[in-house]
């Protein structure tokens, strides 16, 4: 099986090279990426069962042992997180393509856009692979260059704009990391993870803590924590709808990636717990009430992304097996659920021609799957049972509860009060653009929304009603579908989930060659 893991990035590179050749065949270009991606759902889909059934799985790629060569490490955490991103991937590419067909290279160059794709992917599922930090770097930057392109495709001037602020933000958080793999390196005399941890316990506390710190401030950037979350709401909602679903659901999903492995492995023994309380209940505070003040259907997501990033750091700072697990359940479900948010938002703007509450009105007459396609994923956000988001939130509190100190109690209760302004904003957005009539125009029709909405910045101007392909609401539908086998299979995979919380706490074994390690 060990075979099967270089494949996970080998193959988006190869099918980014084979759509960049069929550069002006533009079915072909998606024939390659639609079987590119599928095939790394099926390999990632045996992989998990591999290494849930016997053990973790070390590549060292060229041979090349540590800490001298690149080693990539699949175990039940990495299997999961590429199985879930390919299949979101591939859901994407779908809606992306419909979008393509109908409207030509207008928005979004589909020639450019496939291999920008492809790469985008190859760098996720290697950041998710990585077995020692500089290839983590690596993984990063190979998505970050391909997330460059596509957050500016089509280059008007708001994209462009946007797009400069997220290049400088990213930069920063690379030569952050950047720094932090030189001195790791020069106090440990390697950057393979599983080596890092075992020698990290001869450093003196204080030095692990300042190495704990720089890593938690250039992984905190690319996942948009509290307070360096600001440039994410500005970001994503002007670029493309497929760019900005795949970008929500996935880009700081890597860099939270990033920081359960160093929390629960690379620094088990330096705990900062505490600091990542305090800042996952700012996160989530602060977050979700820049959700509430917002007018526009994209800034609204992008402002619940930031904090629901909050629950995952809350688990990460509980630091116990149930908490992690918990947390791992909450990556996959917000991954999905959010995915499938920025998707059915994109319909609405094609639909209505806005995605501003305060100008789309009468979709639940107009279009009523649209309708459903949002209300589903909103309210399993929002953390109604029986949904994921109510299981993975529960399940997270308990986790705390069972630690029971007096700040655990307070991110419970901050944690209540985040679901249920969520919830609040965007069944309020759900009132405004669906349910309410063409004719009700005056604030008492609307609810009184309006009024402390008015002034509420948008994304972007109003653009022309366009025709919805059938590829676009499938491809939202099966997220959908996704969305609900979560809460419908959620015993397996909790129980996996539980599984992965057990060995991420346990002690890492060194990784130097080819080899199956048992969990």
């Amino acid at each position: 099986m060990s075979a099967l893991v270089p494949l996970l990035v080998t193959i988006p590179l190869l099918g980014a090279a084979a759509t960049l050749i069929f550069g002006k065949r533009l079915r072909l270009q998606a024939t390659v990426s639609i079987v590119t991606l599928a095939v790394v759902s099926v390999i990632a889909a045996v992989l998990l069962v591999t290494v849930d059934a016997h053990g973790a799985i070390a590549v060292s790629v060229g041979g090349w042992p540590a800490p001298f060569g690149i080693v990539l490490y699949v175990d039940r955490l990495a299997a999961l997180l590429v199985l879930i991103s390919s299949i979101v991937l591939l859901a994407v590419l779908l809606f992306s393509i419909g979008q393509g067909a109908a409207d030509g290279a207008e928005e979004t160059p589909i020639s450019i856009f496939n291999p920008s794709y492809l790469i985008l992917a190859a760098g996720i599922f290697n950041a998710f692979i990585a077995g020692d930090l500089f290839n983590l770097y690596v993984g990063f930057e190979i998505l970050l260059v391909a997330s460059y392109v596509l957050i500016t495709l089509g280059s008007t001037e708001s994209r462009i704009r946007t797009g400069a602020v997220y290049i400088v933000v990213s930069l920063v958080s690379s030569i952050l990391f950047l720094a932090a793999i030189a001195v790791i390196y020069g106090a440990l005399g390697t950057v393979n993870m599983a080596q890092i941890a075992q020698r990290m316990g001869e450093l003196p506390q204080e030095t692990q803590l300042v190495l704990h710190l720089l890593l938690v401030a250039a992984f905190g950037i690319k996942a948009a924590i509290f307070p360096v979350s600001f440039w994410l709401p500005d970001s994503y909602p002007t670029a493309p709808a497929p760019v900005t679903a795949v970008f929500a659901g996935l880009l700081t999903k890597v860099g939270v990636y990033a920081l359960i492995r160093t929390e629960t492995q690379l620094f088990a023994s330096n705990s900062i717990d505490t600091l990542l309380l305090i800042i996952a209940l700012a996160t989530m505070i602060v977050g979700v009430l820049g959700a509430v003040a917002q007018a526009e259907l994209k800034r609204i997501l992008s402002f619940t992304l930031v904090s629901h990033v909050g629950y995952m750091i809350f688990g990460l700072a509980i630091a116990t097996p149930a908490a992690i697990g918990a947390t791992v359940y909450y990556i996959v479900h917000h991954i999905v659920v959010q995915t499938t948010l920025f998707l059915a938002v994109g319909l609405v703007e094609r639909r209505a021609g806005s995605t501003s509450i305060l100008k789309v009105k009468g979709l639940m007459r107009a279009a009523p799957l649209i309708a459903v396609l949002y209300f589903v994923p909103a309210i399993n956000l929002g953390g109604l049972p029986p949904f994921s988001g109510f299981i993975g939130k529960f399940a997270l509190f308990e986790a705390a509860a069972s630690v029971g100190t007096p700040l655990m109690i307070v991110l419970i209760f901050g944690g209540i009060i985040t679901s249920l302004l969520t919830l609040y904003a965007l069944m309020r957005a759900w009132n405004l653009a669906f349910w309410r009539e063409d004719d009700d125009t005056s604030d008492a029709e609307a609810g009184g929304h309006t009024a402390f909405l008015g002034t509420a910045p948008a994304a972007d101007d109003e653009s022309q009603r366009r025709r919805i392909p059938v590829i676009m609401t499938v491809a939202t539908g099966g997220m959908v579908a996704v969305t609900l086998a979560l809460t419908i299979f959620a015993g397996p995979l909790y129980a996996l989930c539980d599984r992965i919380g057990d060995a991420l706490l346990q002690p890492v074994q060194l990784v130097f060659a080819d080899e199956e390690v048992g969990e």
